[in-house]
């Protein structure tokens, strides 16, 4: 009688801290990206107003963060994340990885679950998008004239996706989620904005994610796809 009384509480008790374990990732996540914001705003005012540099992988060898994820040597490497221009102002390295991200390389967990906006950091998108009008932005004061709030610094990227630091939007519909979002908060992902402000954003269409398609097809149509563009750039 006792040990179904406990097994009866045990079942009762296990959903709610499973839920609790949840949400505390979620809020931990949450944090990170604020404290990367705000080393990021921090980072600007100590650079005459520029942002961090973000450019893909063999663009540059300045960008916010270094490496590439899709290489083992990189994707366990501490000194990747020392070397970031945020780490002056956000020096834990727990700051740069998901509390949720359960993703290894070979035992070992990856440094990093985050990645800046690649219409952010560079002229880069402007230069190589195919429709003409979107904003990139390099200076403080760009942004400021726009909506910081409105528009999105860092992500959460899905483990099958992330490589370099740079989250590529490609406004014109040509390959909506060639970077593709974590889904770690109960089918959601976390984004920071440039007011430093962070969250999560549910994913409706999040069954073709959980299918492992490193290229999931994604239509241009999706509401998720059309969610984060509306907080990539503006005209």
């Amino acid at each position: 009688m006792v040990i179904a009384l406990i097994a009866i509480l045990a079942a009762l008790l296990l959903p709610a801290l499973s839920s609790a374990q949840s949400q505390g990732r979620r809020a931990a996540c949450i944090n990170n990206l604020k404290q990367l914001g705000l080393s990021g705003q921090l980072y600007t005012a100590d650079n005459d107003g520029k942002l961090a540099e973000n450019l893909p992988q063999g663009q540059t060898t300045n960008s916010w963060v270094l490496g590439n994820l899709k290489y083992s040597s990189d994707a366990t490497n501490d000194w990747i994340i020392r070397q970031s221009k945020f780490f002056p102002y956000a020096s834990q390295l727990g700051s740069y990885r998901c509390p949720a991200d359960s993703s290894q390389i070979r035992g070992i967990p990856r440094v990093r679950s985050y990645s800046m906006n690649g219409w952010m950091g560079s002229r880069y998108m402007e230069n190589e998008s195919k429709v003409n009008g979107f904003r990139t932005f390099v200076r403080e004061s760009e942004i400021a004239m726009a909506r910081p709030s409105s528009l999105w610094m860092l992500a959460d990227e899905h483990e099958l996706s992330i490589d370099d630091g740079f989250f590529l939007v490609t406004m014109d519909d040509s390959r909506p989620f060639a970077s593709f979002p974590a889904l770690r908060h109960s089918r959601g992902y976390s984004l920071n904005f440039a007011d430093a402000h962070a969250e999560i954003y549910k994913l409706r269409d999040a069954d073709l994610f959980l299918a492992g398609s490193a290229t999931p097809q994604i239509s241009p149509k999706s509401m998720d796809w059309q969610k984060l563009k509306a907080v990539t750039t503006l005209r």
